[in-house]
Parts: C-alpha cells; sequence; structure tokens
C-alpha cells in the first residue's frame, strides 16, 4: 500500500471521529491527534491538520499540551524547498505505562508494557486450572512487583489494568480436564471490580480472543485491512472481528466467538472448530505419546514436539480454519483472515501454508475469497491486547466499537 493510500484508510478509519474547533473538546482532538501519531509513527501540525480538519492554532495548543504531559516528542526537523521546517511529533515511550493480564486455561501472566507496547517486564505462573483466589493473588503481587521496577517518578503514569479471560470459564472444565467445583467460583466472582478495589487502578475486562485482536489492531506491523477476521490459537481457538478498521466486540463483548462453529474435518465428519483447531488436541496427541504436554505452556519458542505431532495438528488445524473462514465469508465480506497463536514462528507459518492449501480445494462461487495472512504479534497478543485496553480507554479513538 503506498503512503497515500495508507493515510486514506487511516483516515477512513476515523470518519465518524474528525476534530471539532468547539470549546470544550480539546479531550476528544488531543485523543484523536495521538491515535494518528500512532498509526503514522511521526507527524508534523500541517499534516495533523489536513487529517483531523482541525485548524492550525488548534494542533498548535493540542501539540503543545500533549508535549508538556510527556505524551509527545519532538524529532527533527526536517526542511522542505520553501518555508521553515517541519517538525514531526512522536509518542514518548515513557509517556505512559499499562498493565496487562492475561487469564489462560493452562497460564496466568501479568506484563507491563510502555506506551508504544513495548513489553517492559512480565510475570507468569504456569497452572492446571485458573483458581479464581490464585489468580486474583498472583495479579495483586505481580502488579506491586511490576510498579517497583518502575522509577518512583514514573509510577504514577500507569494508565490502568486490561484483563483477556476466556468468558463463562465455569463452562470448560471437564475440557480442561477438572472437576466442575474447581471453577465453580468463577461463575459468581467479579474479578474486575475486585482487583479495581485491591489496585485503586482503572481495570478493564475483555474476552481473551478479542484481546489478541485488539493487539493486532493496535500493535500489529504492515498494512493492516480494514476488514478481517482473526484467529488465535491458543489452549482453544478464538476469534475476533475488525469492520472499517476498528474491533467489533458485540453487544455481549463476544464477537468472533469461532469456537463453536461446526467445519469439517479431513475425514469428512462433522464436529466444532475448537475440537479441531486448538492447541489442546495437540497437548492430548503428547499425552498418548507418553510426552510432557505442561512444557507447551512455558516457552512458545522453545517447544520440543516430535515433527510428526505438529505436522498432523497442523494439517487437521488448517483444514478446520479454512471451512470456517469460508463460512464466515457467506456473512461478512472479509478482505482477510489474519492466523496467529501461542505456537513456535514456524509452526505458525506452517498453519497458515496449510489454511491456504486447504482453501484451494473449497469452493467460492458466490464468494470473495480473502486473503490469508500470518498474524503479526504472536503468542504475546493476548497479554499485549489486555494492555491495550486502557492505552485504548485513556488516549486512542477510533479502535473499539
Amino acid at each position: 500500500m503506498s503512503t497515500a493510500q495508507d493515510k486514506t484508510a487511516a483516515t477512513a478509519a476515523i470518519k465518524e471521529t474528525r476534530g471539532t474547533n468547539q470549546t470544550g473538546m480539546r479531550a476528544q482532538n488531543e485523543r484523536l491527534v495521538l491515535t494518528l501519531i500512532r498509526r503514522h509513527g511521526a507527524l508534523a501540525k500541517a499534516e495533523i491538520a489536513r487529517l483531523t480538519g482541525l485548524s492550525a492554532q488548534t494542533v498548535s495548543v493540542i501539540m503543545r499540551s500533549l508535549e508538556e504531559e510527556g505524551l509527545l516528542l519532538k524529532g527533527e526537523p526536517q526542511r522542505g524547498k520553501v518555508g521553515q521546517p517541519s517538525v514531526p511529533m512522536r509518542l514518548n515511550p515513557e509517556g505512559a505505562f499499562f498493565l496487562g493480564l492475561k487469564v489462560g486455561r493452562r497460564s496466568t501472566e501479568m506484563i507491563l508494557t510502555d506506551f508504544l507496547g513495548t513489553i517492559l517486564s512480565r510475570r507468569k505462573r504456569i497452572h492446571p486450572y485458573p483458581d479464581v483466589e490464585e489468580v486474583l493473588a498472583f495479579a495483586t503481587q505481580s502488579v506491586e512487583s511490576l510498579r517497583q521496577e518502575l522509577p518512583v517518578g514514573k509510577r504514577a503514569r500507569i494508565g490502568g489494568l486490561g484483563i483477556a479471560i476466556p468468558f463463562q470459564l465455569w463452562d470448560w472444565p471437564r475440557m480442561i480436564g477438572v472437576e466442575p467445583q474447581t471453577m465453580a467460583a468463577w461463575r459468581h466472582r467479579d474479578i474486575q471490580q475486585e482487583l479495581s478495589d485491591a489496585l485503586d487502578l482503572q481495570v478493564f475486562l475483555q474476552n481473551d480472543a478479542t484481546s489478541a485482536c485488539s493487539a493486532e489492531l493496535v500493535f500489529g506491523t504492515g498494512d493492516q485491512p480494514l476488514n478481517f477476521l482473526h484467529f488465535f490459537v491458543a489452549f482453544f481457538i478464538g476469534g475476533g472481528v475488525v469492520l472499517n478498521g476498528t474491533l467489533f466486540s458485540g453487544p455481549t463483548g463476544n464477537a468472533g466467538a469461532i469456537g463453536p462453529m461446526p467445519v469439517t474435518d479431513l475425514h469428512g465428519n462433522r464436529c466444532q472448530l475448537m475440537d479441531c483447531a486448538s492447541l489442546v488436541g495437540l497437548e492430548h496427541q503428547m499425552e498418548e505419546a507418553g510426552l510432557d504436554s505442561m512444557t507447551l505452556w512455558e516457552n512458545p519458542e522453545a517447544w520440543d514436539v516430535p515433527g510428526s505431532l505438529t505436522d498432523a495438528w497442523a494439517a487437521e488445524a488448517g483444514n478446520a480454519i479454512a471451512h470456517a473462514a469460508h463460512a464466515a465469508m457467506a456473512v461478512i465480506d472479509f478482505e482477510a483472515i489474519k492466523v496467529d497463536g501461542w505456537m513456535p514462528q514456524a509452526l505458525r507459518e506452517h498453519l497458515v501454508a496449510q489454511v491456504r492449501t486447504r482453501m484451494d480445494g473449497l469452493d467460492f462461487t458466490g464468494l470473495e475469497r480473502p486473503a490469508v495472512e500470518l498474524g503479526t504479534v504472536g503468542p504475546d497478543a493476548r497479554s499485549l491486547g489486555a494492555a491495550s485496553q486502557p492505552l485504548l480507554a485513556r488516549f486512542l479513538v477510533g479502535f473499539t466499537v
């Protein structure tokens, strides 16, 4: 995509949040400016005025305010053929910090990120299942520990905590391999409110697969299609939906819950997507082979799994994802699907290749065949998506509905 096309796409994605010169709207305008700078890397005042429709004077006031607050940094002046040199402004990595808690079925993780989404530090705990009391204890201890890693003067710049968690955890104990009563407490506990009370932080909560999609939208690299369906493969596979450059979570926050979608396996049998394309299947294969499956959840780049198992799993998962994407295209005209997950880079690339191959055998008559792309965030997508929630809520516009 050319620079001009990229700017057009960015403008289209925020077309409903154009700037206003009216008094009292500076907060909204500041968020709009920060959003544009995040998308473009650095922008001069004149370019921001052109993209937003704000007056040059209004933009100058906003930029000065954001710089004084430590959110923006000046770049090197760039001289043109005539007139004064333009000074691009970029985000200050230390302008704000964010915490992200990922609650998974086999592990819990807390990360601390800077304003650019760089992970500065993390804490992690492997578990056979997520116990609510243990998760809360881990979260409170991790937040305090990560706070201490920041200089005293910067701790007040922590902008909040986001939680990425599977919805209705109490419905999944049998599939995780534990008894129902072990996770029944999740039905009655409000982890968002309890952590907010304990930590004196603004706390946000989102479905974990939606959070992975959010991370791709906010922190992903390269050209982003305006409309895509995001698949994230972890213990269970989940999804997220982006429409017109905006994360669409739906009225209950569960849009893109593709796991239960009916698909066809390699033998022509009907199954649910999560039964054919989740890492729990690979975990079971390892256990049947006498291997320690818990090593899958420690470090995604340090797997020691026989190629015969990962190849067989990728073939089945790629086929199922292709069928799910094919069905989804009958509902929404996605430009692309993106596939990411908690697994080594080589396996993610192999999985994407399998999806493309299996799509070759599907009938797209009457439908547009979407591009199949590798997600650009990788295994940390859910944790980064969690951290993106306070970032989006406090500083950006045009990403969420």
